[in-house]
């Protein structure tokens, strides 16, 4: 659903009411704007806001993979365990920012980028940033990702 702020669209209490299909959340798209893929432009929504440190590919013993991808889907699946911790899931996320040390790693990797985050995210897709920064505090990660999250208030 989007909210059309000319009156002619769904009020802003209508368009909170209707966010069950995304955990809450509501995407919001200008008029006229080209649909993103892979991603919202915004996502609306009331309740308990989670924010999740960067999260990096290790494992729990702290061990990386060498390959981009096996470390993007470890952060998701890291982002998505201290998620759970608050009792949310994928669908709560509303914001993720990405921070790599390659983008044209990144660009090179994106039709198999894209199924690892399918696998991890399923098919929520939030508002994201994408960021290349010269380096990560770990000196093994190639990638690392801060999510936040809003879960719906407690009946």
């Amino acid at each position: 659903m989007s909210i059309r702020t000319d009156g002619r669209g769904p009020s802003l209490d209508a368009a909170l009411a209707d966010t069950t299909e995304r955990g809450g959340l509501t995407p919001l798209q200008p008029a006229g704007w080209p649909k993103p893929r892979g991603y919202s432009n915004a996502l609306m929504g009331r309740g308990q806001v989670v924010c999740i440190a960067g999260q990096v590919g290790w494992d729990t013993d702290g061990t990386f993979p060498a390959d981009f991808l096996a470390q993007v889907h470890q952060a998701l699946s890291n982002i998505l365990a201290v998620l759970a911790e608050a009792g949310g899931d994928a669908s709560h996320i509303a914001r993720l920012t990405w921070y790599v040390t390659d983008m044209d790693e990144y660009r090179a990797s994106l039709p198999e980028l894209g199924q690892a985050y399918r696998a991890a995210m399923g098919k929520n897709f939030p508002a994201m940033t994408l960021v290349q920064v010269v380096s990560l505090v770990e000196p093994e990660a190639r990638v690392e990702i801060e999510a936040t999250a809003i879960l719906p208030d407690p009946d």
